[in-house]
C-alpha cells in the first residue's frame, strides 16, 4: 500500500520501507530524496538550501499524486499492477504536459525503479534506473577524457580521478537538468534502454530536476541550487605563465622581468610545487626563496600576481605532522595507517608515504588556513592552485578511507569541493575579495568558492587537444565557469620540434579563447617526479622565431579581449551562463547547434573553431542560427545554418563574430 502526505508543500510518500520526500527546490525545479525507514538528517550534497519561490501546489488522489513547481510537474502513481508494487515518478513540463523523465523499473519483477541492498551498517548499494529515450542528447557530467561532448551510450565512473572530474549533472535535449546530488562513488549508463545511476554505499537517493524553456534558463536554475561564482578578478583574465617547476626566487624573477623587457602581457606566475620546506608546513623554503617580500613586492610593479601551489599531501617530516595526526585532521583509513601517496618530498632520500589533510573537517580548514594566512597572505600571495586534490590515491581505493563528513566510499567525491571551500572561507574571513581557485577537481557547487578547474595532466599530443575542447564544453555545462587547460599539454613536448611547435601555436590560439589563459607543461627533458625535478624551457620565447611571434599575437589579443571577457564573467556570476558554451547553448531551435562537438561559443557574439589536427590549412565550420556572422580574418558575411570552409593557415584559426557586435573591432 503506497500513502501520500503533504507537509509545507512537500508531498511525503510512504510504500513497505521506503520514504519518499518530493519538495519544491527553486523556480521550475523539485529535490526527490528517497531512502528506507527515513531520510537521512544530514546531506553532504550541493543542496544547501531551497531557493526562494512560489509555493507549489500539491494533489492527492486515489492512488496517486502530484506536485507542480512552475514549469515542472511530478506525477507519482502506484505501479498497484506489477508483482511488486511501487510509486513510480513521471516529470512533465507543466504547460504542455510533455513527458521530460520517467522512472523506470529495472525488471518487471524486481527490483523497480529504486534498489536498496543493504550491507548491514544502515548504507545500501543504490540504484535509481529512468527511461531512455529515442533521439535524446545528453551533456555535462563534469570534465572527462572520453572526447565526447554528447554522452548518450556512453557509461562514466562517478570517482574523481586526474583529469577526470565527477560533477554529476546533466543537460538534456529533452529540455531538463538532472542533478544526482549523492556524492558516493559509483556509476552512470546513459545507455539505449535506460539510465541508470548507482552507487556502492549511500544511505539515500537524492536528486534535483529543473524545466526551463532554454538550456540558458535550466543553467541559471541550476546556478540558484547550487551556488553562483563570483564575479572574476581584474587580473584573473590575462597570461598566466608556468613551467613544471622554477627551483628559485632568482629562476622566477628572471622570466617575469623578460615578459617586461620583451612588452608581453602577464598577470599571473607561479611558484609551483616543492618551493615549500616540507608538505604540511606551507611556507618557502629560505634556501631557494629567501626574500619572498620582496619578491612579490617587484611582481606587483610589474602588475603581475604570484601563484602559488598547495598540495592537500602531509608528509611525516613536517614541523606540523604530530599536530595533524593527533588533533585527526588527516584522512583516515579502514585499514592500516592513515598513508595514502607515495612521494619524494624534501628531505627524503626515496618516494616515502604521505598523507592527505581532511577538509570536510571544520578543524582542519581551520589548522591549515591559518599556516596559509601567516605564511602567504600575509606577504600579498592571493592566489592559491589547489594540486592533487581529487585526492590522488596510491592505491585507488576510496573505500578505505574515513573523512569528518562520512566513509569514503559515500563521501569522497565532495573532498575537493571543500578543499576549495577551506580557501574561500579563510580569505572571506580575512577580509579579502574573493580570489581564483586554480583546482585539479571540483563537485557541484565548487563554483560558489571560485574554484577554476584546470584539465589535470593531459599529454601533449593532438588528440588531447581535441579531447580539451570537449571536456572544456562539458565542465562548463557542469557550472564550472573558470576553466582553463595547459596549453601545450602537461606531459612532453619538445621546445625544439617543429612538429610540436606547430601544436603549441594552434593550442595556444585555442586557449586565447578559454576562459583562463594559462602555459604550463612539464616539456623535455623529464626526469622522475621529486623535489630536483624543474622541466624543460616553456616560455613564450622557448618555441623558436615563428612560434614566438604567433605566441605574442595571442597574447595581445587577449589583452583586446579582457574587457569582452570580464561581461561575460558578469553574466556567469549573475545567471550561471558559462563563457565558454556548446553552440545549443546560444541556439536551441537550431537542430545543426546540438550536434556540433568541434566549435563553441565565447559569450554570445564570437564563434570560435579550433584547428586540431596537424597540418590543417582549412576546416569546415558550422554557422548557427539564422543571423550573419562574420569571418574576421576576411570580413566575408555568412548567414547562420550552413557550413562554410575557413583558410586556416598557421597564423590563425576560424574565429567569426556576430554581425554588429562591437566585439569586431578587438580582431581589426
Amino acid at each position: 500500500m503506497t500513502t501520500f502526505h503533504e507537509l509545507d508543500g512537500t508531498l511525503r510518500v510512504c510504500h513497505g520501507h521506503e520514504v519518499l520526500l518530493i519538495s519544491a527546490w527553486g523556480a521550475d525545479s523539485i529535490r526527490v530524496r528517497a531512502a528506507q525507514y527515513r531520510i537521512p538528517a544530514e546531506s553532504v550534497g550541493a543542496l544547501d538550501e531551497a531557493p526562494s519561490g512560489a509555493a507549489p501546489v500539491v494533489s492527492i488522489g486515489e492512488g496517486r499524486a502530484t506536485l507542480v513547481n512552475g514549469e515542472l510537474t511530478v506525477e507519482v502513481d502506484a505501479d498497484l499492477e506489477a508483482p511488486y508494487p511501487e510509486p513510480l515518478l513521471t516529470f512533465r513540463r507543466t504547460s504542455t504536459g510533455e513527458e521530460l523523465l520517467a522512472e523506470q523499473r529495472e525488471h518487471f519483477w524486481m527490483p523497480g525503479a529504486r534498489s536498496y541492498q543493504g550491507n548491514r551498517s544502515g548504507a545500501y548499494e543504490i540504484h535509481q534506473q529512468f527511461a531512455a529515450y529515442e533521439g535524446e542528447k545528453l551533456f555535462g557530467m563534469g570534465q572527462r577524457t572520453h572526447g565526447r561532448l554528447d554522452l548518450k551510450g556512453l557509461a562514466l565512473d562517478l570517482v574523481q580521478r586526474n583529469a577526470e572530474v565527477n560533477i554529476p549533472f546533466v543537460i538534456s535535449s529533452r529540455g531538463y537538468g538532472l542533478l544526482w546530488n549523492v556524492a558516493a562513488v559509483g556509476r552512470v549508463e546513459f545507455s539505449s534502454n535506460a539510465t541508470r545511476w548507482s552507487v556502492g554505499q549511500a544511505r539515500e537517493i537524492d536528486y534535483w530536476i529543473t524545466a526551463a524553456s532554454t538550456p540558458a534558463g535550466i543553467l541559471e536554475r541550476y546556478a540558484d541550487a547550487t551556488g553562483h561564482a563570483p564575479e572574476l578578478p581584474e587580473w584573473a583574465s590575462g597570461f598566466w605563465q608556468s613551467k613544471l617547476r622554477y627551483r628559485s626566487q632568482q629562476e622566477l624573477l628572471d622570466v617575469a622581468r623578460e615578459h617586461h623587457r620583451r612588452g608581453l602581457p602577464l598577470s599571473v606566475i607561479v611558484a609551483d610545487f616543492f618551493h615549500w620546506t616540507t608538505m604540511g608546513d606551507f611556507r618557502f623554503d629560505p634556501a631557494e626563496w629567501p626574500d619572498p617580500d620582496e619578491m612579490v613586492a617587484e611582481l606587483a610593479e610589474m602588475g603581475v600576481e604570484l601563484m602559488v601551489s598547495i598540495w592537500p599531501t602531509i608528509s611525516p617530516l613536517s614541523e606540523n605532522f604530530e599536530e595533524y595526526r593527533d588533533r585527526g585532521l588527516l584522512v583516515g583509513a579502514d585499514q592500516g595507517v592513515e598513508f595514502l601517496q607515495t612521494i619524494q618530498d624534501k628531505g627524503m632520500a626515496a618516494p616515502q608515504p604521505v598523507g592527505f589533510y581532511d577538509p570536510s573537517n571544520p578543524a582542519t580548514r581551520e589548522f591549515v588556513w591559518g599556516l596559509v594566512e601567516r605564511n602567504y597572505l600575509s606577504r600579498g600571495i592571493r592566489v592559491f592552485w589547489l594540486d592533487a586534490s581529487e585526492p590522488e590515491l596510491n592505491p585507488a581505493q576510496p573505500a578505505n578511507l574515513t573523512l569528518y563528513a562520512g566513509p569514503g566510499a559515500e563521501t569522497i567525491n565532495i573532498y575537493p569541493r571543500d578543499n576549495a571551500r577551506m580557501f574561500a572561507e579563510g580569505m572571506a574571513a580575512a577580509g579579502q575579495e574573493p580570489t581564483v581557485l586554480l583546482c585539479r577537481s571540483a563537485w557541484a557547487g565548487a563554483q560558489k568558492y571560485g574554484a577554476a578547474v584546470w584539465s589535470g595532466d593531459i599529454p601533449a599530443t593532438w588528440a588531447s587537444l581535441s579531447e580539451q575542447l570537449r571536456a572544456g564544453l562539458g565542465i562548463a555545462i557542469a557550472g564550472i565557469p573558470w576553466w582553463t587547460t595547459d596549453i601545450g599539454g602537461f606531459h612532453g613536448g619538445d621546445a625544439t620540434d617543429p612538429e610540436y611547435q606547430e601544436l603549441m601555436i594552434r593550442w595556444f590560439q585555442y586557449g586565447v579563447f578559454c576562459p583562463l589563459f594559462r602555459l604550463h607543461g612539464d616539456r623535455m627533458p623529464r626526469v622522475p617526479t621529486g623535489y630536483d625535478m624543474t622541466g624543460g624551457p616553456n616560455e613564450v620565447w622557448s618555441y623558436g622565431d615563428v612560434a614566438t611571434q604567433i605566441i605574442a599575437d595571442t597574447l595581445r589579443l587577449r589583452e583586446r579581449l579582457r574587457p569582452y571577457i570580464h561581461e561575460q564573467m558578469h553574466q556567469a556570476s549573475a545567471h550561471g551562463l558559462p563563457p565558454m558554451r556548446p553552440l545549443f547553448v546560444d541556439f536551441p531551435a537550431d537542430p545543426g547547434a546540438w550536434a556540433v562537438d568541434d566549435e563553441f561559443m565565447l559569450g554570445p557574439d564570437i564563434l570560435v573553431a579550433p584547428v586540431l589536427a596537424a597540418g590543417q590549412s582549412e576546416r569546415s565550420v558550422y554557422v548557427p542560427g539564422t543571423g550573419e556572422w562574420v569571418d574576421v580574418a576576411d570580413g566575408s558575411v555568412h548567414v547562420g545554418g550552413g557550413t562554410v570552409t575557413v583558410a586556416t593557415p598557421i597564423e590563425r584559426i576560424a574565429v567569426f563574430v556576430r554581425s554588429g557586435a562591437s566585439v569586431r573591432d578587438v580582431f581589426a
